[in-house]
């Protein structure tokens, strides 16, 4: 009989277990996770779970009970240390395992601040997991001060829960501007705006020098000489590919576990999805970080592990909340020289990214309608007259039909 393990209980884990089992699978599978919980959504940590709206079991991707009902040998608090490409094992819990099929999802491991610069204090914090912000939710009390380090989108939602809460809220970004890397200028406008209309201090260009405490963080000094009183801190300064266990096993490597189209690492009988990977993407390579791409790319692993062979087509998409804006992101805007702008009556705002006269990407704020035909537009590879796209008058889904 067949055996499956896919090693990591995210989300890109359980949807390639749950699409085994849909698929008509009948070998064994068996789902590892290094946390003590079932497989559960990650966006809602920094948003409804860390403003107490929503209850742990409903972060639960499906009830504990599926995995048994489905024939699914779930794993949990459970630490694979190697893998025996050789001899097609793992080494889990003391024990070798072997496998026929192994799919490596482990995600990826945020950036923490340096020891060296107080990022081991009591008190700084990151926002990856359930137990980060299980650590981290009793500090989230009225007119508590925190300092955000890092203007990207997991910090800047965190700035609006602690907003929405009523603490003091600091975020500093070392770049010139938030989003500096992900979005326009013309995004990090609105989310500059948006921050601090709702009372959060937001500083630019000016870094983290220090942080300042004995066994907890008390204070902050920035890189621009200033000092701050803080009670807690949340850093927000990046991602990691979770390679380490591939990497140690030999299996090739760049900015992420190499895959090719269909999802195989350079190691027979290795297949790799989600954060962690980077694959063919229009000619280069791409690593993306998105719930999206992790269930889709799980689920073509799947049925390619069954005989698909299935080549992953990525459709980049992302959203972020943050107060009351969901904004709502299609396609990919590297590469872009020009931005148009689409304001509504109603306040919905997008920007629309071009390449000369090509379409690459759309940021859709409170705007459904503009990012759904901006995303089918990008699919599709049209890209309408920007003069059309920036008039409110145009009707968007008959652009679909050009």
């Amino acid at each position: 009989m067949q055996h499956v393990i896919v090693v990591g209980a995210g989300q890109a884990g359980s949807s390639c277990v749950a699409k085994l089992r849909n698929g008509g699978f009948k070998g064994k599978v068996t789902l590892i996770g290094s946390e003590p919980v079932p497989p559960y959504q990650r966006p809602p940590l920094s948003k409804a779970y860390l403003m107490g709206e929503l209850s742990q079991e409903r972060l639960y991707l499906r009830p504990e009970s599926f995995y048994a009902e489905q024939g699914i040998d779930l794993m949990m608090d459970a630490h694979v240390d190697a893998i025996d490409v050789a001899h097609r094992q793992i080494s889990v819990r003391g024990q070798m395992v072997g496998y026929d099929q192994l799919v490596l999802t482990t995600g990826s491991v945020p950036h923490r601040l340096p020891e060296r610069i107080g990022g081991a204090l009591d008190g700084v914090y990151v926002v990856r997991d359930l137990a980060n912000v299980d650590a981290m939710s009793p500090r989230f009390v009225r007119g508590a001060r925190v300092l955000i380090v890092g203007g990207g989108y997991i910090g800047l939602e965190a700035a609006s829960v602690a907003a929405k809460l009523g603490l003091d809220v600091t975020l500093v970004e070392m770049a010139p501007r938030i989003l500096q890397r992900v979005a326009a200028p013309e995004t990090s406008d609105f989310f500059r705006d948006l921050h601090r209309s709702h009372g959060v201090e937001i500083r630019e260009g000016v870094g983290l020098e220090r942080l300042t405490g004995t066994g907890a963080v008390d204070g902050a000094v920035l890189t621009d000489g200033s000092t701050l009183d803080v009670d807690f801190v949340i850093a927000g300064v990046g991602i990691a590919p979770g390679v380490a266990l591939a990497e140690a096993a030999g299996i090739d490597i760049d900015n992420g576990i190499m895959v090719d189209a269909q999802g195989r690492t350079s190691a027979q009988n290795i297949w790799a999805a989600g954060d962690c990977t980077s694959f063919p993407y229009r000619g280069g390579r791409i690593r993306l970080e998105s719930v999206p791409n992790a269930i889709e790319q799980a689920e073509c692993v799947a049925e390619n592990i069954m005989g698909a062979g299935k080549d992953y087509v990525a459709k980049p998409w992302f959203w972020s909340d943050q107060y009351d804006v969901k904004l709502q992101i299609a396609g990919l805007n590297t590469g872009y020289d020009r931005v148009v702008t689409r304001k509504q009556e109603d306040g919905a705002v997008s920007y629309w990214y071009y390449a000369g006269d090509r379409l690459l990407a759309v940021d859709a704020m409170n705007d459904p309608r503009g990012y759904m035909v901006g995303k089918r537009l990008i699919e599709s590879c049209k890209s309408p007259d920007p003069a059309v796209v920036s008039d409110p008058a145009t009707d968007l889904k008959a652009l679909l039909k050009a």
